[in-house]
């Protein structure tokens, strides 16, 4: 049996700024209504339901309604209902209609489990957190956030559909496994999960 770590997504309670983490995969966030009803949503297309399952239970442990359906590619969707809570960060990770890091954005366990949640995925010896192509801007950033936490990664695919970041090396793979804390319980789960 493993030690829960004091720095994993375990140990820390959920606040709705975990979701970022969805952000920082290809996840998309848009507000909803005008004014005083001004709402945003999050969503994200995963390539396996577990994944959306298992992004659905992190949205309804902040607080949030999960809505998992499909693409017209039949891919697996989740994504919230709209929310006011979500304005803010929709507010901070847009500018116009463009997908934006916020400056000071640091990926915690929980944000990092929502990212490896939504497009992590193992390479031989390393592991790799998808990005979004269709948001190329947000690569640099994400790699200089990850670089704050101290898991300093590889920006790689940025040319393909394909663009991540490449985490390799013992150090810096134990540090995500701690964060990230225990994969969850689907087969398919553990065999996509980061180990060291």
């Amino acid at each position: 049996m493993s030690q829960l770590s004091f720095f994993s997504a375990e140990a820390v309670p959920p606040a709705v700024a975990d979701l970022t983490g969805i952000l920082a995969a290809p996840g998309q966030v848009v507000f909803v209504g005008q004014g005083d009803h001004r709402a945003a949503r999050l969503s994200v297309v995963v390539d396996q339901l577990w994944r959306a399952e298992s992004l659905a239970e992190m949205i309804a442990e902040a607080g949030l309604v999960p809505e998992i359906g499909r693409t017209d590619e039949n891919s697996p969707l989740v994504r919230t209902a709209p929310d006011p809570l979500l304005a803010t960060i929709a507010a901070n990770w847009t500018r116009g209609a463009v997908k934006t890091v916020p400056p000071q954005w640091l990926p915690g366990p929980r944000e990092l489990r929502a990212w490896t949640l939504a497009a992590g995925t193992p390479e031989a010896d390393r592991y790799l957190l998808g990005l979004d192509p269709h948001a190329p801007d947000t690569h640099s950033a994400l790699a200089s956030a990850m670089m704050r936490v101290g898991i300093a990664p590889t920006l790689i695919g940025t040319r393909g559909s394909h663009p991540a970041l490449r985490i390799s090396g013992r150090r810096r793979l134990s540090r995500l496994v701690e964060n990230v804390g225990e994969p969850p319980g689907h087969t398919d789960a553990f065999h996509h999960w980061p180990r060291a």
